[in-house]
Protein backbone atom coordinates (compact mmCIF):
# COMPACT_ATOMS: atom_id res chain seq x y z
CA UNK A 1 0.00 0.00 0.00
CA UNK A 2 1.20 3.49 -0.69
CA UNK A 3 1.78 6.16 1.93
CA UNK A 4 -1.18 8.53 2.23
CA UNK A 5 -0.64 11.92 3.88
CA UNK A 6 -2.07 12.07 7.39
CA UNK A 7 -1.45 13.90 10.62
CA UNK A 8 0.49 12.09 13.34
CA UNK A 9 -1.71 10.06 15.66
CA UNK A 10 -2.30 11.71 19.00
CA UNK A 11 -1.28 10.37 22.38
CA UNK A 12 -4.26 9.03 24.26
CA UNK A 13 -4.74 7.85 27.81
CA UNK A 14 -1.97 8.47 30.31
CA UNK A 15 0.29 5.48 30.93
CA UNK A 16 -1.49 3.34 33.48
CA UNK A 17 1.34 1.11 34.66
CA UNK A 18 5.11 1.35 34.62
CA UNK A 19 5.20 -1.27 31.88
CA UNK A 20 3.38 1.01 29.44
CA UNK A 21 5.66 3.45 27.66
CA UNK A 22 3.15 5.05 25.28
CA UNK A 23 -0.55 4.89 24.44
CA UNK A 24 -1.46 6.03 20.94
CA UNK A 25 -4.94 6.87 19.73
CA UNK A 26 -4.64 6.45 15.94
CA UNK A 27 -5.59 9.57 14.04
CA UNK A 28 -8.40 8.83 11.60
CA UNK A 29 -8.53 10.41 8.18
CA UNK A 30 -10.97 10.03 5.31
CA UNK A 31 -9.05 9.17 2.14
CA UNK A 32 -11.67 8.90 -0.56
CA UNK A 33 -13.32 5.48 -0.17
CA UNK A 34 -11.18 4.62 2.88
CA UNK A 35 -11.18 5.55 6.53
CA UNK A 36 -7.55 5.06 7.62
CA UNK A 37 -6.25 5.12 11.19
CA UNK A 38 -2.48 5.55 11.53
CA UNK A 39 -0.68 4.41 14.69
CA UNK A 40 2.94 4.48 13.47
CA UNK A 41 5.07 6.43 12.94
CA UNK A 42 4.28 8.62 15.94
CA UNK A 43 5.97 11.83 17.03
CA UNK A 44 7.21 10.11 20.19
CA UNK A 45 7.97 6.71 18.71
CA UNK A 46 9.11 5.99 15.16
CA UNK A 47 9.28 2.20 15.45
CA UNK A 48 8.27 -0.75 17.60
CA UNK A 49 10.98 -3.28 16.83
CA UNK A 50 11.23 -2.92 13.04
CA UNK A 51 7.55 -1.89 12.63
CA UNK A 52 7.82 1.62 11.17
CA UNK A 53 4.35 2.07 9.67
CA UNK A 54 1.01 0.77 10.91
CA UNK A 55 -2.30 1.63 9.24
CA UNK A 56 -5.76 0.32 10.04
CA UNK A 57 -7.99 0.68 6.99
CA UNK A 58 -11.74 0.24 6.70
CA UNK A 59 -14.29 -1.01 7.28
CA UNK A 60 -15.66 0.17 3.96
CA UNK A 61 -18.37 -1.34 1.78
CA UNK A 62 -18.12 -1.02 -1.99
CA UNK A 63 -21.00 -1.13 -4.41
CA UNK A 64 -20.99 -3.72 -7.20
CA UNK A 65 -18.40 -2.77 -9.80
CA UNK A 66 -16.30 -0.79 -7.32
CA UNK A 67 -13.32 -1.74 -5.17
CA UNK A 68 -9.84 -0.92 -3.96
CA UNK A 69 -7.65 0.43 -6.76
CA UNK A 70 -4.15 1.35 -5.63
CA UNK A 71 -2.10 1.75 -8.80
CA UNK A 72 1.57 0.73 -9.06
CA UNK A 73 3.88 2.56 -6.67
CA UNK A 74 7.45 1.94 -5.49
CA UNK A 75 9.13 0.86 -2.24
CA UNK A 76 12.72 0.52 -1.01
CA UNK A 77 14.27 -0.55 2.29
CA UNK A 78 11.26 -2.27 3.81
CA UNK A 79 8.91 -5.22 3.82
CA UNK A 80 5.15 -4.76 3.60
CA UNK A 81 2.69 -6.93 5.50
CA UNK A 82 -0.94 -7.03 4.40
CA UNK A 83 -3.38 -8.57 6.90
CA UNK A 84 -7.10 -8.77 6.16
CA UNK A 85 -10.05 -9.32 8.48
CA UNK A 86 -12.55 -8.97 5.66
CA UNK A 87 -12.40 -8.77 1.87
CA UNK A 88 -9.88 -9.71 -0.83
CA UNK A 89 -6.96 -7.88 -2.45
CA UNK A 90 -4.91 -8.94 -5.48
CA UNK A 91 -1.22 -8.07 -5.27
CA UNK A 92 0.88 -7.61 -8.42
CA UNK A 93 4.55 -6.63 -8.35
CA UNK A 94 7.46 -5.93 -10.66
CA UNK A 95 9.02 -9.31 -9.78
CA UNK A 96 6.09 -10.94 -11.66
CA UNK A 97 4.30 -12.08 -8.50
CA UNK A 98 0.49 -12.11 -8.65
CA UNK A 99 -1.36 -13.24 -5.54
CA UNK A 100 -4.84 -12.68 -4.10
CA UNK A 101 -4.88 -12.44 -0.32
CA UNK A 102 -7.85 -13.36 1.86
CA UNK A 103 -8.51 -13.09 5.62
CA UNK A 104 -6.11 -15.18 7.67
CA UNK A 105 -3.44 -15.35 4.95
CA UNK A 106 -0.09 -13.57 4.92
CA UNK A 107 1.51 -11.51 2.14
CA UNK A 108 5.06 -10.36 2.87
CA UNK A 109 6.70 -8.33 0.12
CA UNK A 110 10.33 -7.36 0.70
CA UNK A 111 11.31 -4.35 -1.37
CA UNK A 112 15.04 -4.31 -0.64
CA UNK A 113 16.79 -2.31 -3.38
CA UNK A 114 13.47 -1.59 -5.07
CA UNK A 115 10.13 -3.00 -6.12
CA UNK A 116 6.84 -1.64 -7.49
CA UNK A 117 3.42 -3.15 -6.84
CA UNK A 118 -0.31 -2.57 -7.11
CA UNK A 119 -3.20 -3.59 -4.85
CA UNK A 120 -6.66 -4.02 -6.31
CA UNK A 121 -9.94 -5.76 -5.56
CA UNK A 122 -10.14 -8.83 -7.82
CA UNK A 123 -12.71 -8.79 -10.62
CA UNK A 124 -14.82 -11.62 -9.20
CA UNK A 125 -15.28 -9.77 -5.89
CA UNK A 126 -16.56 -6.68 -7.73
CA UNK A 127 -19.53 -8.56 -9.12
CA UNK A 128 -21.54 -7.81 -5.96
CA UNK A 129 -21.33 -5.39 -3.02
CA UNK A 130 -18.39 -6.27 -0.78
CA UNK A 131 -16.45 -4.98 2.23
CA UNK A 132 -12.81 -4.67 3.20
CA UNK A 133 -11.14 -4.29 6.60
CA UNK A 134 -7.50 -4.84 7.45
CA UNK A 135 -4.06 -3.65 8.45
CA UNK A 136 -1.04 -2.52 6.48
CA UNK A 137 2.37 -2.60 8.18
CA UNK A 138 5.85 -1.76 7.02
CA UNK A 139 8.88 -3.54 8.47
CA UNK A 140 12.13 -1.58 8.18
CA UNK A 141 15.04 -3.74 7.02
CA UNK A 142 18.31 -4.00 8.97
CA UNK A 143 20.94 -1.56 7.70
CA UNK A 144 23.07 -4.30 6.16
CA UNK A 145 20.08 -5.78 4.28
CA UNK A 146 18.40 -2.65 2.94
CA UNK A 147 19.66 -3.36 -0.58
CA UNK A 148 18.85 -7.07 -0.82
CA UNK A 149 17.03 -8.41 -3.86
CA UNK A 150 13.26 -7.92 -3.75
CA UNK A 151 11.18 -10.98 -2.87
CA UNK A 152 7.65 -12.09 -2.06
CA UNK A 153 6.15 -14.69 0.29
CA UNK A 154 2.57 -15.87 0.59
CA UNK A 155 1.17 -18.21 3.22
CA UNK A 156 -2.44 -19.34 3.32
CA UNK A 157 -4.43 -19.36 6.54
CA UNK A 158 -3.91 -23.13 6.76
CA UNK A 159 -0.12 -22.70 6.73
CA UNK A 160 0.04 -20.31 9.69
CA UNK A 161 -0.01 -21.92 13.16
CA UNK A 162 -3.04 -21.37 15.38
CA UNK A 163 -3.04 -21.74 19.17
CA UNK A 164 -6.47 -21.91 20.83
CA UNK A 165 -7.40 -22.32 24.48
CA UNK A 166 -10.62 -21.52 26.36
CA UNK A 167 -11.82 -18.43 24.57
CA UNK A 168 -8.47 -17.24 23.20
CA UNK A 169 -7.45 -17.96 19.61
CA UNK A 170 -4.06 -16.77 18.32
CA UNK A 171 -2.73 -17.00 14.77
CA UNK A 172 1.07 -16.61 14.64
CA UNK A 173 1.71 -14.57 11.49
CA UNK A 174 5.46 -14.07 11.95
CA UNK A 175 8.02 -14.98 14.58
CA UNK A 176 7.19 -17.08 17.61
CA UNK A 177 4.47 -16.87 20.25
CA UNK A 178 2.52 -19.18 22.57
CA UNK A 179 4.90 -22.05 21.79
CA UNK A 180 4.31 -21.85 18.02
CA UNK A 181 6.61 -20.65 15.24
CA UNK A 182 5.50 -19.11 11.95
CA UNK A 183 7.01 -20.46 8.71
CA UNK A 184 7.48 -16.91 7.37
CA UNK A 185 11.14 -16.03 6.74
CA UNK A 186 12.13 -12.64 8.14
CA UNK A 187 15.23 -10.46 7.74
CA UNK A 188 15.31 -9.62 11.46
CA UNK A 189 13.84 -10.91 14.70
CA UNK A 190 10.20 -9.73 14.85
CA UNK A 191 6.78 -11.14 15.64
CA UNK A 192 3.19 -10.49 14.64
CA UNK A 193 0.16 -12.30 16.05
CA UNK A 194 -3.61 -11.90 15.67
CA UNK A 195 -5.47 -12.71 18.90
CA UNK A 196 -9.23 -13.10 19.14
CA UNK A 197 -10.55 -13.23 22.70
CA UNK A 198 -13.79 -13.56 24.64
CA UNK A 199 -14.81 -11.60 27.71
CA UNK A 200 -13.23 -12.76 30.97
CA UNK A 201 -10.18 -14.41 29.43
CA UNK A 202 -6.53 -13.49 30.09
CA UNK A 203 -3.84 -13.30 27.40
CA UNK A 204 -0.16 -13.38 28.48
CA UNK A 205 2.50 -11.28 26.76
CA UNK A 206 5.93 -12.66 27.55
CA UNK A 207 9.19 -10.71 27.52
CA UNK A 208 10.70 -12.77 24.69
CA UNK A 209 11.19 -9.70 22.47
CA UNK A 210 12.82 -6.39 23.34
CA UNK A 211 10.13 -4.17 21.80
CA UNK A 212 6.48 -5.16 22.25
CA UNK A 213 3.14 -3.53 21.59
CA UNK A 214 -0.54 -4.35 21.32
CA UNK A 215 -2.76 -2.88 18.67
CA UNK A 216 -6.28 -3.27 20.02
CA UNK A 217 -8.45 -3.48 16.91
CA UNK A 218 -11.77 -3.77 18.73
CA UNK A 219 -13.07 -4.53 22.19
CA UNK A 220 -12.00 -3.50 25.68
CA UNK A 221 -9.10 -4.80 27.76
CA UNK A 222 -7.59 -4.15 31.18
CA UNK A 223 -3.86 -3.87 31.81
CA UNK A 224 -2.46 -3.07 35.26
CA UNK A 225 -5.83 -1.98 36.58
CA UNK A 226 -6.69 0.49 33.79
CA UNK A 227 -8.99 -0.11 30.84
CA UNK A 228 -8.45 0.61 27.16
CA UNK A 229 -10.86 0.44 24.24
CA UNK A 230 -9.97 -0.05 20.60
CA UNK A 231 -8.54 1.22 18.43
CA UNK A 232 -5.42 1.84 20.56
CA UNK A 233 -1.71 1.10 20.28
CA UNK A 234 -0.12 0.26 23.63
CA UNK A 235 3.68 0.26 23.57
CA UNK A 236 5.35 -1.55 26.48
CA UNK A 237 8.71 -1.15 28.15
CA UNK A 238 11.13 -4.08 27.80
CA UNK A 239 11.42 -6.89 30.30
CA UNK A 240 8.02 -7.23 31.97
CA UNK A 241 5.75 -10.23 31.59
CA UNK A 242 2.25 -8.83 31.13
CA UNK A 243 -1.28 -10.09 31.54
CA UNK A 244 -4.00 -8.66 29.30
CA UNK A 245 -7.50 -9.16 30.70
CA UNK A 246 -10.45 -9.13 28.30
CA UNK A 247 -13.42 -7.10 29.50
CA UNK A 248 -15.40 -7.70 26.30
CA UNK A 249 -15.02 -9.92 23.27
CA UNK A 250 -12.50 -8.42 20.87
CA UNK A 251 -9.46 -8.66 18.66
CA UNK A 252 -5.88 -7.41 18.98
CA UNK A 253 -2.53 -7.69 17.27
CA UNK A 254 0.66 -8.45 19.20
CA UNK A 255 3.72 -6.98 17.50
CA UNK A 256 7.34 -5.99 17.98
CA UNK A 257 10.80 -7.45 17.86
CA UNK A 258 14.46 -6.57 18.25
CA UNK A 259 15.23 -2.85 18.18
CA UNK A 260 16.96 -1.82 14.96
CA UNK A 261 20.43 -0.29 15.03
CA UNK A 262 19.19 3.24 14.41
CA UNK A 263 16.36 5.47 13.14
CA UNK A 264 15.23 5.55 9.53
CA UNK A 265 14.41 8.27 7.04
CA UNK A 266 10.91 7.95 5.59
CA UNK A 267 9.66 9.80 2.53
CA UNK A 268 6.48 8.71 0.76
CA UNK A 269 6.93 4.95 0.22
CA UNK A 270 10.70 4.89 0.74
CA UNK A 271 12.54 3.87 3.93
CA UNK A 272 16.31 4.04 4.33
CA UNK A 273 19.07 4.70 6.84
CA UNK A 274 20.58 7.11 4.25
CA UNK A 275 18.94 10.29 3.01
CA UNK A 276 20.82 10.15 -0.27
CA UNK A 277 19.38 6.69 -0.99
CA UNK A 278 15.87 8.10 -0.79
CA UNK A 279 16.84 10.85 -3.24
CA UNK A 280 18.10 8.18 -5.63
CA UNK A 281 14.81 6.27 -5.34
CA UNK A 282 12.79 9.42 -5.98
CA UNK A 283 14.74 10.07 -9.16
CA UNK A 284 14.43 6.45 -10.30
CA UNK A 285 10.65 6.53 -9.96
CA UNK A 286 10.38 9.92 -11.64
CA UNK A 287 12.37 8.62 -14.62
CA UNK A 288 10.44 5.30 -14.76
CA UNK A 289 13.52 3.22 -13.94
CA UNK A 290 11.66 0.77 -11.70
CA UNK A 291 10.60 -2.44 -13.50
CA UNK A 292 7.00 -2.51 -14.71
CA UNK A 293 4.18 -4.28 -12.88
CA UNK A 294 2.48 -6.92 -15.10
CA UNK A 295 -1.03 -6.17 -16.39
CA UNK A 296 -0.80 -2.55 -15.26
CA UNK A 297 -0.82 0.53 -17.49
CA UNK A 298 -0.84 3.34 -14.91
CA UNK A 299 1.23 4.41 -11.92
CA UNK A 300 1.02 6.78 -8.96
CA UNK A 301 3.22 9.81 -9.70
CA UNK A 302 5.94 11.05 -7.40
CA UNK A 303 4.37 13.50 -4.90
CA UNK A 304 5.09 17.17 -5.40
Amino acid sequence: MTWFPAHDPIQGDAASVDAIELVVVPRARDLGPFAVRRALPHGKRQMVGPFIFFDHFGPVTFLAGQGMDIAPHPHIGLSTVTWLFDGMVTHRDSEQNIQTIRPGAMNLMTAGRGIAHSERTPDDARAAPHSILGLQSWIALPEGLEEIDPSFQHFSAEQLPVVADHGVRARVIAGRAFGAVSPVKTTSDWFYVEVNFTAGRTVPLDADYEDRAIYLVEGEIEVGGDCFTGPRLLVFRPGDRLAIHAITDGRMMLLGGATLEGPRHVWWNFVSSRKERIEEAKEAWRLARFPAVPDETEAIPLPG
